[in-house]
């Protein structure tokens, strides 16, 4: 299924640029006004749909090299070193707990 969708695409885009090509050359005279108005029409919608979606794929393209920088950033750095704080002051609780049970066990 995704397959047909390429060679439909792929088929519209060698169609626009055997119309606009020909146009260009003159292999296809556009005398009517109409006609003329109509097809410019049609190329700038199809030029601007794939501006579109050119832009967005580059925005993807841009946004994946800027988040995967592969370092931590300065925020996630902070957060590690507070939790190794937190997790020493932990340690350093359970190591006072202890010692007042065993200071209390003593005194009874």
């Amino acid at each position: 299924m995704k397959g047909k969708y390429l060679w439909v695409g792929l088929a519209l885009l060698i169609f626009i640029a055997i119309l606009s090509i020909g146009s260009m050359t003159g292999f296809f005279p556009f005398i009517n006004p109409f006609t003329q108005f109509f097809v410019f029409v049609f190329f700038l919608v199809i030029i601007a749909v794939l501006a579109i979606i050119g832009a967005a794929f580059l925005g993807m393209v841009v946004s994946h090299r800027l988040l995967s920088s592969y370092t931590f950033t300065p925020f996630e750095k902070e957060m590690l070193k507070m939790k190794r704080d937190v997790e020493q002051i932990r340690k350093d609780m359970e190591e006072m707990k202890a010692s007042l049970e065993k200071i209390s066990g003593k005194n009874q």
